[in-house]
């Protein structure tokens, strides 16, 4: 087990990934309540919201609004995922830190989630950068997001070789942070930990993180394994909400307390306030009309104690 004082850089992306999918519309209020909270938590970075056609996600339609009114605190990275030019230029105006940008790995979910081929992704990701360049005083980050960079529901394995040649590519465009997206849960640990462990050697100069989600219950295993390879940034959800709603049986992501928890007790600095980030995940299922799949809200963490139940039997 790869071991070391490397303190552990955890991403929430309740706001974005996890409400897309919720047929319920989250008052804008109750979201920017939702995101200053995450904020004084100790997370790293925080995905408020999408730029795309509020006709294709209604769910994030007050993202130009949520984005202006939140409280930044500092240290703390404000992210939106924006899908061409014209998300971008609105993603400006309201002053993000980072634009994330999403590709998939694999043709059919490409069609099916953009409606688009990796290639033209890729010509819109020169679009975009090509513009916040040649925007006066913008200053801003970019992130990739390669989605299923572990495997495709529709054309099932991704050949390592294919995921090795897009990050060449999106390297080659300036973009020096790389997320690898298992956007069904299909990824398992050994795998992810061939993925990783090689990513890291070919391109030590990108800031790779991993987000994984939790399909088939190999969401923690597969971020300790990619842990171990040497990554250390993770996207994850609030209270496991999520799921791609272009990707047939995409559940939830991995539970952000629940990741914070796992590395915690193992020993492993993450900067969160795992308590603080409870208090937040518990506000989550009257907003969205169910329960969450976080495991740590409903047992607690493993560290706290219940009083002894009294004697059952006599004599």
């Amino acid at each position: 087990m790869k071991r070391g004082a490397e303190r552990v850089h955890i991403h929430d992306v309740a706001l974005r990934d996890g409400l897309q999918i919720e047929p319920v519309f989250v008052p804008t209020a109750d979201k920017l309540r939702l995101c200053n909270a995450l904020s004084r938590t100790g997370l790293d970075k925080i995905e408020v919201t999408s730029f795309t056609s509020p006709k294709a996600i209604p769910a994030l339609a007050d993202a130009a609004e949520l984005m202006q009114r939140i409280d930044r605190a500092p240290g703390v990275t404000y992210a939106a995922l924006v899908p061409n030019t014209r998300g971008a230029e609105r993603a400006l105006a309201c002053g993000v830190d980072e634009i994330n940008l999403v590709m998939s790995a694999s043709d059919s979910h490409s069609q099916a989630n953009l409606r688009m081929s990796p290639e033209r992704s890729l010509q819109q990701f020169e679009d975009v950068v090509a513009l916040v360049h040649q925007t006066p005083g913008a200053q801003v980050a970019f992130n990739a997001s390669l989605s299923t960079a572990f495997g495709c529901p529709f054309d099932g394995e991704v050949p390592m070789a294919r995921v090795f040649g897009l990050i060449e590519r999106i390297a080659a465009l300036g973009i020096q942070r790389i997320t690898l997206c298992d956007t069904t849960g299909m990824a398992h640990p050994a795998q992810v930990e061939r993925l990783c462990s090689e990513v890291l050697a070919r391109w030590p100069q990108i800031s790779f993180t991993a987000h994984f989600h939790n399909t088939r219950g190999m969401g923690l295993a597969n971020a300790l394994v990619a842990w171990q390879a040497g990554i250390r940034r993770f996207d994850a959800s609030l209270g496991g909400l999520g799921g791609c709603p272009f990707a047939p049986g995409a559940s939830g992501n991995v539970s952000t307390e629940d990741l914070v928890h796992m590395f915690q007790a193992m020993g492993v600095d993450t900067g969160v306030d795992l308590d603080a980030l409870l208090a937040v995940a518990a506000e989550l299922p009257p907003l969205v009309g169910h329960a969450l799949s976080g495991q740590v809200l409903q047992a607690g963490p493993s560290t706290r104690r219940h009083a002894v139940p009294g004697a059952i039997g006599q004599g």
